[in-house]
């Protein structure tokens, strides 16, 4: 394993960098995680692949500086620093959060896509109450008020559990990253900053057919926070693979890691 980071704009870029393969594989993390979270798969795909792992804006160590959101263009270019690809094609692998991101990598550069994989992916389902924070000036500020004052959302998420309107994933969820106020202020950040990745499904999936992009989705069966469901725009085509095992959304573990490797080799 490789620490690096790079200058970029006014900030300053932090990956990881996993084995000695020929082939180049660039990893996306999830939600409050970091690059360093693909470790465990270096001793299996590293023969075949060096894996270059960011750490996203306000995750791990990088430095996000800027006053503009993190854009689709942001990532292509950093990614030309991390590995100056030139014309040779790639793979992806993300997980959750990152999945938005590999999404758009597909609709923005299909040409230099080899095959991706995304384990529990975001980007799949359009969630009203992301957009409406992320995408309106009026939700953004709403949002922004009720990190500092998350009172009423907390008496809201809690009564729609007890109405069991809310299932108990998503209340454990709410909990774990809004009781502390150091983490509110991250998601704030973080939904704001991303808010330019947003994948147009039916364009990624032209671009699989067209450009003979393997493709393969890995969910768990007992995931609620992302819904193997989400996925059915890609079910019955050719080179597009959906399998869902028995697991919640924590898939990146070294017990799935066959599971996840086996999506690049299909």
């Amino acid at each position: 394993m490789q620490r690096h980071s790079l200058a970029y704009k006014s900030s300053i870029i932090h990956y990881y960098i996993f084995g000695r393969g020929a082939k180049t594989l660039f990893c996306f993390h999830g939600y409050g995680e970091d690059g360093l979270s693909f470790a465990f798969l270096e001793d299996l795909l590293g023969p075949d692949y060096t894996l270059y792992a960011p750490d996203f804006p306000f995750h791990g160590k990088t430095q996000w500086n800027e006053k503009e959101p993190f854009t689709p263009a942001d990532l292509i270019a950093v990614l030309q620093l991390i590995h100056p690809y030139g014309d040779v094609k790639f793979s992806l692998l993300a997980y959750s959060m990152g999945g938005r991101a590999a999404l758009h990598l597909i609709q923005e550069i299909p040409m230099q896509i080899e095959k991706v994989a995304l384990i529990a992916p975001d980007g799949l389902h359009q969630n009203i109450w992301y957009q409406i924070t992320t995408q309106t000036s009026f939700g953004n500020k709403l949002f922004a008020y009720t990190m500092k004052n998350p009172r009423w959302f907390f008496s809201a998420a809690d009564t729609g559990g007890k109405l069991k309107i809310l299932n108990k994933s998503i209340l454990k969820f709410v909990h774990y990253y809004l009781d502390d106020k150091e983490q509110r202020i991250l998601l704030y950040k973080r939904w704001t900053f991303m808010r330019k990745l947003k994948p147009n499904l039916p364009a990624i999936k032209n671009s699989c057919i067209e450009k003979n992009i393997k493709l393969g989705l890995l969910f768990g069966e007992f995931d609620r926070i992302i819904l193997s469901k989400r996925a059915k725009i890609f079910r019955n085509t050719k080179d597009i693979q959906i399998r869902v095992i028995n697991a919640g959304h924590q898939l990146m573990k070294e017990k799935y890691a066959n599971e996840i490797a086996a999506l690049l080799n299909h």
